[in-house]
């Protein structure tokens, strides 16, 4: 159930009439059969029930729907292209909230080559940011799995993460400025695009990773970068984590900022992609039970790279850090790399149960979390698969264990609380994070106020009662009341 100022209750026929008016007969889904789509998450089987969900084309319409909601308030769930993975984006089932989903604000208002910006409404899909910059001959660096579907105001309220945090930084790096409507109904104008900006409080970054919960970004200006020009890849086996870690500071020491991603890779989840996902195939011939994928990127003729990337993992083969290596020789071959990284979550899915953990600790501790958490999850489930992939070149690795052959997947289920609190006792224990870039949502809800701080938890409370007294944005999600 959502948190409670006030009892959440069924809206009022009146109310939905009133909002449907704002956005006209084209902006609006009220037939519970065209809402299937809106109210369930597509992995973790989040469902909820709505009277209506409303698609503004603009920012004053926003505003509008908004103002009718804190009057009668009615509580409103904002949505993008609805591939969250913590049910952020997901109704409760009590009929109490509207959906203002992002969908047709979906303009690139301006971009500024010279200050090396883009200015987009909050529905424009990830994937055509990136097209639209490189069109310009710049990178917008956000890169993940869902970038087909996904929509820039979610990547922004979840804080997105994705491969190339290592070199660019996440959401919270990438933004600049934000319009917002605030959950009274005004909008916050914050669409600076200025790299320096001294005079106060950064008011932005109290929207960016606060999943919705505070207000509905209308706009944002976003970083560019230019188009790297030379990019090479290796696939490339190792022995354990630790000789991943130690070769990212190998290639990091030689490579400098070139190194644009570095991804490690348990064997488990290779095997899952190759006998789930068609046409996969092993990029090395012998089996290694851990693996890094790796870019480097800059500027340069197309090439430029590939010699001392070449070299620099000679030279770490010398050193024992490489078992074996397959260095793309062709764009090809390094998209199919690619491919088989972003496949890992949907190979998963299709293989089974599994708890899935998006968690973070400094780099140079994530030989001894996984090591901990598997013989710990081990030892309590005998016979359990351990799933480890992830960024570790910012800490970030999303850890999954598999459910044992002869389990079924509600008796796994069952134990996911357990589960749960194996890892991130772990996790917490090595200084780390429950959640380093999928967000907390409704998945992670409980786990963040049992590990959080009581004054950390009250500044949260404080925060979010001063902008949404009324708690009628997306309630019962991130913080508890």
């Amino acid at each position: 159930m959502p948190d409670a100022l006030s009892a959440p209750k069924p809206i009022d026929r009146t109310v939905v009439e009133r909002l449907k008016a704002v956005v006209g007969p084209d902006g609006f889904i009220e037939d519970a059969r065209d809402l299937k789509g809106y109210v369930r998450s597509w992995r973790d089987d989040w469902v909820g029930a709505v009277p209506l969900l409303v698609r503004p084309k603009t920012t004053a319409e926003v505003a509008a729907l908004v103002k009718i909601c804190a009057e009668t308030g009615t509580r409103i769930v904002p949505q993008g292209g609805n591939t969250g993975l913590t049910g952020a984006s997901q109704p409760h089932d009590d009929m109490s909230e509207i959906i203002v989903s992002a969908a047709r604000m979906n303009q690139v208002r301006e971009i500024d080559t010279a200050n090396d910006t883009m200015t987009v409404e909050p529905g424009v899909v990830l994937k055509d940011i990136q097209r639209i910059a490189a069109e310009h001959d710049r990178l917008f660096p956000l890169s993940l799995g869902a970038e087909g579907s996904c929509q820039i105001g979610g990547n922004i309220s979840t804080n997105a993460g994705g491969t190339q945090v290592l070199r660019y930084g996440n959401m919270r790096a990438l933004v600049l400025g934000l319009e917002v409507v605030l959950a009274n109904g005004e909008v916050w104008n914050g669409l600076r695009s200025l790299r320096k900006d001294n005079t106060g409080y950064d008011l932005k970054h109290l929207f960016i990773g606060a999943e919705g919960t505070l207000g509905i970004i209308t706009a944002a200006v976003l970083r560019l970068f230019p188009l790297p020009s030379a990019t090479e890849t290796a696939w490339i086996a190792i022995e354990s984590p630790k000789a991943g870690v130690e070769l990212l500071g190998f290639l990091k020491a030689r490579m400098g900022e070139q190194v644009s991603g570095f991804e490690l890779i348990q064997r488990s989840v290779l095997d899952l992609v190759i006998e789930h996902i068609p046409g996969s195939e092993d990029p090395v011939a012998e089996r290694y039970p851990w693996y890094v994928l790796a870019e480097v990127s800059g500027q340069g003729a197309p090439g430029s790279l590939a010699e001392p990337f070449t070299e620099t993992l000679g030279a770490a083969a010398e050193a024992g850090l490489i078992a074996d290596a397959a260095i793309a020789t062709s764009g090809a071959q390094a998209a199919k790399f690619w491919q088989m990284r972003e496949d890992m979550a949907e190979a998963q899915k299709r293989a089974g149960a599994s708890v899935k953990h998006d968690v973070s600790v400094p780099v140079s501790r994530i030989p001894a979390f996984l090591d901990e958490a598997g013989a710990a999850l081990e030892a309590a489930y005998p016979g359990i698969t351990l799933v480890a992939f992830g960024h570790v070149g910012d800490g970030n690795m999303h850890y999954n264990p598999q459910a044992p052959a002869n389990w079924s997947k509600e008796a796994y289920v069952a134990e996911r609380e357990n589960i749960n609190r194996i890892v991130h006792d772990i996790v917490v224990a090595h200084g780390g994070s429950i959640s380093a870039e999928h967000g907390v949502g409704r998945l992670r809800l409980e786990e963040n106020m049992h590990y959080k701080s009581p004054v950390e938890i009250e500044l949260m409370r404080t925060i979010k009662k001063a902008l949404d007294p009324q708690n009628i944005m997306n309630p019962g999600k991130v913080i508890r009341l």
